[in-house]
């Protein structure tokens, strides 16, 4: 009831403040001189400050690469941390340009809260994690029957839980917190039997715990959990850029163009480089974005291209260390494909 509550409000709220939030948003950025992007306040590997206050994490990277694509630096863009709760209509009231939070697609979002998803940036799937030394033996979530279960609201995560037990004629007692730290340290102090979220946060919170290595990961997948950054309905030139500056990392990635040789790479004769960099005679791609035809160099110069955010973030590179998986490249076996950009 409170989810359903929260979807009429949101849709109630952007009925009235849709007119206030820019249909023009480029010129309404490039006027302020920097990206307002709203994430996570605190999901390791995806958005949270560092030890220096510095935002850093998958989510971050992209509004980076925004920015990029916009000033040619990576580095005009400032964040807003936002709970489930609030991230909704700080979009549709303009008080940011881009929501790149850990947010999954679904058509409710897309149509009745009015927003426009750029992509998916990782395909994700809701699981569950334990206490393994609390829990002896359980090593499947079909065991948690009767388990008080630490769950954010306002997410589908808290959707999809109910769903799950129901399917499973399974009883449970949700633990519910609005704040994402307010379930982490429930679950850490031992107040719930598992803890659900998505995947790849499971593996963010675990780092979080006292004894990290007492908590497991139970193999299922209840869901899938497509997540991605999104704008508001109404601005297509600003959903264009958003949604290019997605492919372009895709495709620099297929492309073999990183931020380590991205200026070799501009004097390449492969008539597909030379149109992905901006250097193929008289290409009007990038100005056609409202950008300027070098683009895609500024986006790899600032943040590499998406192997190499993906890696540095949460893949091999990262204290989560998590294996590529579906989110590689198509060529790899992977989901991840890059819209031809010609």
């Amino acid at each position: 009831m409170k989810q359903l509550a929260m979807g009429i409000l949101s849709a109630a709220a952007f009925g009235f403040v849709a007119t206030a939030a820019s249909a023009d948003t480029l010129d309404d950025v490039k006027a302020k001189g920097f990206v307002q992007c709203g994430v996570n306040s605190g999901l390791a590997g995806f958005s949270a400050p560092n030890d220096k206050g510095e935002w850093t994490g998958l989510d971050v990277d992209f509004c980076r690469a925004v920015a990029a694509a916009v000033f040619g630096d990576g580095t005009k863009v400032k964040f807003t941390g936002l709970s489930a709760k609030d991230r909704f209509t700080a979009l549709q009231s303009g008080e940011i340009d881009i929501l790149s939070r850990n947010t999954t697609w679904t058509i409710n979002r897309d149509t009745a809260l009015g927003l426009n998803f750029a992509g998916v940036t990782y395909y994700d799937g809701q699981g569950f994690m334990i206490n393994a030394k609390k829990l002896p033996g359980v090593n499947s979530a079909l065991q948690l029957s009767g388990a008080a279960i630490c769950v954010q609201a306002g997410t589908t995560t808290e959707l999809n839980l109910a769903d799950y037990f129901k399917a499973n004629k399974m009883e449970y007692n949700p633990v519910v917190f609005e704040k994402f730290e307010e379930a982490n340290a429930a679950y850490d102090a031992g107040r719930c039997d598992a803890y659900t979220t998505d995947q790849s946060g499971l593996y963010a919170v675990r780092l979080q715990m006292s004894a990290p290595d007492d908590h497991v990961v139970l193999p299922e997948i209840i869901s899938k959990e497509p997540l991605g950054p999104s704008v508001r309905q109404g601005d297509d030139k600003w959903f264009d850029i958003v949604k290019w500056t997605y492919y372009a990392l895709l495709n620099t990635e297929e492309a073999g163009v990183t931020q380590a040789n991205v200026e070799e790479m501009k004097g390449s004769d492969n008539p597909d480089t030379k149109r992905l960099l901006g250097t193929e005679a008289e290409t009007k791609i990038g100005t056609d974005l409202g950008l300027s035809n070098d683009w895609v160099v500024n986006i790899v110069k600032a943040t590499g291209n998406y192997g190499e955010i993906f890696e540095r973030n949460v893949g091999a590179g990262s204290p989560l260390k998590i294996a590529r998986g579906i989110n590689a490249l198509w060529t790899k076996g992977g989901l991840q494909y890059g819209m031809p950009i010609r």
